[in-house]
């Protein structure tokens, strides 16, 4: 407990309040957000099976999925209308692979986030110590805004197959016994995507504090000056004093020879005045 008061006694947490480690506790923020609301989805939807032989029929036939989305492996079984026995069927299509890729950078940015509040609020000056920090954090935090921009694009594109593969209404069309017309067949329950929406906006909110951030840590980073002229390495800089001594050296008073002047001729005076009496 010492140690941890000792920490909280020593850190600067005003640096929360400027934008640089505001957008970064946003990111942090955010970063839970978006990975929670994709990594913790479990849906379901419902559909029946009505056959021209209503003990065969079966009302009530729930299909279950989850994170992360591999379709294939969703299995359910539905009457065939033919002497009571069912058949088993799969939903079509895995798409695992822009789940977890999205849920990853989620984590990650997370974990960097916390990491970076951390240096700022502890360690600032050794961070802008010869702008080795910044310039690191900025080339992390420009990996991560690319990283958003790709994994969102892709998870949306993901959802997308995602709600059409498990359509009821397409469901449907994977059971035989529907292609028949004297039996019916129709859906119950629509699965609730409302939360995995929620984290695509949310993926797209981190990539616009990403973005945003970038240029917040590169104002740290000395470049911005370095681009403009005006940035001077400090092995390149002279000391005035030295320079000043330097031009200052072996030069006389220029006000000495003008006195020495007019003191001569202050005392040459009397001694002309005295010729002339």
């Amino acid at each position: 407990m010492d140690v941890v008061n000792q920490l909280v006694a020593q850190g600067q947490f005003t640096v929360i309040k400027q934008p640089l480690g505001f957008i970064k506790a946003l990111q942090w923020i955010f970063a839970i957000f978006a990975f929670s609301t994709c990594g913790s989805y479990s849906g379901m939807f419902k559909m029946s099976v009505e056959c021209s032989n209503r003990s065969e029929s079966d009302l009530g036939i729930e299909v279950e999925f989850e994170y992360p989305f591999r379709l294939h492996q969703v299995y359910f079984d539905a009457p065939t209308c033919k002497g009571g026995d069912k058949e088993r069927l799969f939903l079509v299509g895995d798409y695992s692979s822009s789940a977890e890729f999205f849920v990853t950078i989620g984590v990650f940015s997370f974990l960097y986030s916390m990491a970076a509040l951390a240096v700022y609020c502890f360690i600032l000056e050794k961070y802008r110590e010869n702008n080795k920090g910044p310039q690191i954090d900025f080339v992390v935090t420009a990996v991560f805004a690319f990283m958003w921009l790709v994994s969102s694009c892709a998870w949306a594109k993901g959802l997308s197959d995602v709600k059409t593969a498990t359509d009821p209404e397409r469901v449907i069309t994977l059971i035989q016994a529907c292609e028949e017309r004297e039996n019916k067949c129709r859906e119950i329950h629509d699965p609730k995507v409302s939360g995995l929406n929620t984290s695509v906006a949310f993926g797209f909110i981190n990539l616009i504090l990403w973005i945003g951030n970038l240029w917040f840590v590169f104002k740290e980073t000395g470049w911005k000056a370095a681009f403009a002229g005006t940035y001077v390495p400090s092995q390149e800089k002279q000391p005035a004093p030295d320079s000043y001594a330097q031009e200052g050296y072996g030069q006389q008073d220029p006000y000495a020879g003008s006195q020495g002047g007019y003191n001569q001729g202050y005392d040459q005076q009397p001694t002309s005045y005295s010729n002339q009496m």
